[in-house]
């Protein structure tokens, strides 16, 4: 105990001085760098930057760098600035492929580099007007080993959003702000923490338009908002390493902004449409037969229940690929689904990163015969405590990680031998350790005293592994430049950053990686077990780029009404800003006591949102919507809603896939002008038609929302609404009800009936509703195809539909075969009412009529 207390307490001091010397010296000027050997082209420009003197705040000045500036698009322009050795760590190509220039000239390029010579600065600016949307001359770069810092100017009036995962408003405080990004497990979502994911990622909106800055590094970072003595506002990255590569992105209108995103980290993947439906899980099912209740219990409510979720109590000790032999049968889990599957509904299990160092244990010895695991400095394992106990952990760079990892999954899943799941949730993949150096390993003394070393002695501190591998000599656990991460230590919670990774990048780099790496091994994973069907993957940790092959939730939230109305204002960042279409909270929240009134209006919410799954902790009562008659009133009339507009939405994900156009999306995006939408984050466009206004205030009846200058329809009543740009309160909203507003100038095609499942749902006919604009026109679109198949080739149709203030056409390609028709058509807003046109018509070939 006495050497558990002297570690405890060299901890504690190595923690204060960190701590201490978190600030940057601020009476300390840097000079800066001097740029030489300029070279430059149409499309490129190249060049040296020399260090002009000494600085050193926090280690070493790196004093030879380089400057690449590349016009890759029209609106795409890449800015890196590295070390000229390319020592420096660079996020590898294979976790987020980086897109190829076009090498468009200068002059034809909608953004234009310049710079200063010495100190070296850059601007960017808009070509069209001379704006400057990015400035970095008001401080001095710095660039050393471990403290990397660069400013910008912002506007007096800025509005800014993204830099995610955090649970602060949607729209950026622009002074007296952090934002700091790195990887971490965060019960409750704490307000103005990092949280699960890293995402460097801002869009700029002014009235003169919109821009995006990405800025493509994994590393630890703080980024600061202020005001400098001049009173001007500034925004400040300071990161603990890695290069400064920086995509400016023109817009200039916002969805095009999270188009040129997109095309930067990934298009999102296409989902399967049976995953639009709703979800259902919950942490402490005892045992199979308590599941089978939930099940039957649904059914009796009238609920439709589309896919159940088995989190950790299905496996044997918490061992990823097992089923406990006494809770959960091995057999009657396998006919647990086999009867889901014969009702049309789908099974979902979770699997965690630490794997039980448990000799035995098949899936560990084989990933140990693989070696494919995390090691200390010298070779021995690097332990951790999960769900399971004493754990190793993947090394996903590993070579044969994903061989390994893909033979589990498909020895564990396989259909006829195994349980077989539609889909599979990535939990704890921060990663998330359960214990700090007094723990790890408490099963293995040899072990214990190995992690202690290697931890407090530095064991292990960096050495140089090559090109873009990051630098050697540093301190990779205890960075003299401290970040805010909401754990304390970088290693605080997770795996010790001075791990090297098998390809010999660190963990102190790579850390932000770990989640997104995992969710796209089991995404390539689960298509190696089916190669014909999309795959799908929920993950809670994420980075840059996760859209293209997981969807994400947003973690352990709790129930309360704050929670609740910050689900809002998650969802519009990682659909609008992040290119993460299917994204959701747990609903009615994971951590606590979901009250009725509450959950009756989450319930609600949750249904015009893209992921659509209630869950709780084994710690919270059981919150399922037929526990209360008011929620399962409201869930009713929510979920009959969604799956009648479940084309709707699944046409807006595939334009989602294809394009990188938001699912959904804050009002601005629609109405960028208005000035009065720039902080609206409680309610936002479900695809480009809809405006969702929930009830945000606790146990309220009472709404107000605003609706911008121009022509709406009431979804449920189909009344007009002619608004000039007005705050509008409704009262008496009942506890099943939520205010939805169809936009002038759209159409939207409807399923005439719901159904319990998606598929009942695919088999029913289309009706739809037009709702014209000011001027009387209005247009809308409809994809179809199998809902299923990762490559569905020309068995597809792309429909759009418009109407011209007389005729109705629908047309466009019609490869998808189908004996499903539309209806009726019915266009809003005529004198003395609705008028509705009968069909049918068919959906294998266009169509047009007049009323």
């Amino acid at each position: 105990m006495a050497f558990l207390s002297f570690l405890a307490a060299l901890l504690a001091l190595c923690i204060t001085s960190s701590a201490a010397r978190r600030a940057p010296a601020t009476d300390v000027r840097c000079p800066g760098y001097e740029a030489t050997n300029v070279a430059q082209g149409d499309s490129y420009l190249l060049a040296d930057l020399v260090f002009a003197g000494n600085c050193s705040l926090y280690n070493q000045d790196i004093t030879n760098l380089r400057l690449l500036v590349e016009y890759q698009s029209d609106s795409r322009l890449h800015v890196l600035i590295g070390d000229a050795d390319d020592n420096v760590y660079q996020v590898q190509e294979q976790v987020l492929p980086r897109p190829h220039t076009q090498n468009v000239t200068a002059s034809s390029a909608a953004l234009e580099f310049s710079y200063t010579k010495s100190p070296f600065s850059f601007q960017v600016k808009r070509a069209s007007t001379g704006e400057t949307l990015f400035d970095s001359s008001s401080e001095p770069l710095i660039f050393e080993s471990q403290f990397v810092q660069i400013q910008t100017s912002l506007p007096q009036d800025a509005n800014l959003y993204g830099l995610g995962e955090h649970s602060d408003s949607f729209r950026l405080p622009a002074s007296n702000y952090e934002r700091s990004i790195w990887n971490a497990e965060s019960p409750f979502i704490p307000r103005g923490r990092n949280l699960y994911g890293s995402h460097p990622v801002y869009f700029d909106h002014r009235l003169s338009g919109t821009h995006g800055v990405f800025l493509a590094s994994a590393s630890g970072m703080d980024i600061n908002f202020g005001i400098n003595a001049a009173g001007e506002r500034y925004l400040q990255y300071t990161t603990i390493g890695g290069v400064l590569d920086f995509y400016f992105l023109a817009g200039p209108d916002p969805t095009s902004v999270s188009k040129q995103y997109a095309e930067v980290v990934g298009l999102p993947a296409m989902m399967p449409y049976w995953i639009l439906g709703f979800h259902q899980c919950k942490y402490g099912w005892d045992d199979i037969g308590h599941v089978k209740q939930v099940v039957a219990n649904y059914s009796a409510a009238g609920i439709p229940l589309e896919t159940l979720w088995g989190d950790i109590d299905y496996m044997d000790e918490r061992e990823d690929f097992t089923t406990s032999p006494d809770r959960y049968p091995h057999d009657q889990v396998r006919a647990l689904v086999d009867s889901l599957h014969e009702n049309n509904q789908h099974y979902i299990v979770i699997l965690d990163p630490g794997i039980h160092r448990q000799e035995g244990y098949a899936t560990y010895d084989r990933g140990a015969e693989k070696d494919v695991f995390l090691k200390n400095a010298d070779g021995s394992p690097h332990l951790g405590r999960q769900w399971a106990g004493q754990v190793v952990w993947p090394d996903w760079f590993a070579p044969s990680v994903q061989d390994w990892w893909t033979n589990e999954i498909k020895l564990f899943f396989d259909a006829s031998t195994g349980i077989d799941v539609d889909g599979l949730w990535v939990d704890m993949d921060e990663a998330s350790n359960m214990c700090d150096i007094h723990c790890m390993g408490q099963a293995d003394a040899a072990a214990t005293h190995r992690a202690r070393r290697n931890l407090l002695s530095r064991y292990g501190s960096s050495q140089a592994q090559g090109p873009m591998k990051g630098l050697g000599g540093r301190d990779l656990l205890n960075p003299p430049y401290r970040i805010n991460n909401h754990n304390g230590d970088l290693s605080g919670g997770t795996l010790a950053t001075n791990i090297a990774n098998a390809d010999g990048s660190y963990q102190y780099d790579t850390h932000n990686l770990y989640g997104h790496m995992m969710a796209g091994a089991t995404h390539d994973a689960l298509l190696a077990h089916k190669p014909t069907k999309r795959p799908f993957v929920l993950t809670r940790s994420t980075f840059a780029g996760s859209g293209r092959k997981a969807a994400h939730w947003f973690g352990d939230n709790a129930s309360t009404w704050d929670d609740y109305r910050v689900a809002i204002a998650q969802m519009l960042a990682f659909t609008a800003i992040h290119a993460m279409p299917m994204v959701g909270s747990d609903i009615c929240g994971f951590n606590g006591d979901a009250q009725e009134h509450m959950c009756a209006r989450w319930a609600t919410l949750g249904a015009f949102q893209p992921f659509y799954r209630n869950h709780a902790d084994i710690s919270a009562p059981s919150q399922e919507f037929y526990r209360w008659d008011l929620v399962k009133d409201a869930a009713k009339k929510a979920i009959d809603a969604r799956y009648r507009l479940l084309d709707y939405v699944y046409t807006a994900m595939h334009a989602a896939s294809t394009t990188g156009a938001p699912i959904a999306s804050p009002l601005w995006f629609a109405y960028p002008q208005d000035a009065n939408t720039f902080g609206i984050q409680t309610q936002w466009l479900w695809g480009d038609a809809l405006v969702v206004s929930p009830v945000v205030n606790d146990d309220s009846q009472s709404v107000t929302f605003y609706l911008p200058n121009d022509v709406f329809y009431d979804f449920w009543t189909w009344e007009k609404v002619a608004s000039q740009g007005a705050q509008i309160t409704v009262d008496n909203v009942a506890w099943t009800d939520i205010p939805v507003h169809i936009r002038g100038g759209s159409i939207i095609p409807l399923r005439v009936e719901s159904a319990s499942t998606t598929a009942e749902v695919r088999a029913q006919n289309f009706t739809v509703v037009v709702a014209p604009g000011v001027y009387g026109a209005a247009k809308g679109a409809l994809y179809l195809d199998d809902g299923e198949s990762l490559d569905v080739g020309n068995a597809k149709s792309e429909i759009s539909f418009s109407w011209d203030g007389q005729a109705f056409q629908a047309s466009g390609t019609f490869g998808f075969a189908t004996d499903l028709v539309v209806e009726s058509v019915t266009v809003l807003g005529q004198d003395g009412g609705p008028q509705t046109k009968k069909g049918p018509w068919g959906l294998e070939q266009g169509f047009s009529f007049h009323f």
